[in-house]
């Protein structure tokens, strides 16, 4: 996780900006007192939207939870996909 102050980030903004995508650092911009902003790459915004649209809802939490179990249990087993 990277940190720095406003006037920093804008003398230095391509740099910060290439370390997020390219490293997947997260970025914290402090703009003073309890105030500041979070900087994520795009895909790891992706991935977060992806994570709680999965959790949304108590159902879909379950048969996460269950699937998860059964993989830890070796209960799982492998299906093909059928290719369009």
């Amino acid at each position: 996780m990277l940190t720095t102050t406003l006037s920093d980030f804008r003398k230095d903004i391509k740099k910060y900006l290439d370390s997020v995508t390219r490293n997947y650092e997260t970025l914290i911009i402090n703009r003073g007192k309890d105030s500041g902003v979070v900087i994520i790459s795009l895909d790891e915004y992706n991935s977060l939207s992806a994570t709680q649209h999965e959790l949304s809802s108590k159902l879909n939490e379950a048969r996460l939870d269950s699937a998860i179990e059964k993989l830890k249990k070796g209960q799982s087993f492998e299906k093909n996909l059928v290719e369009e």
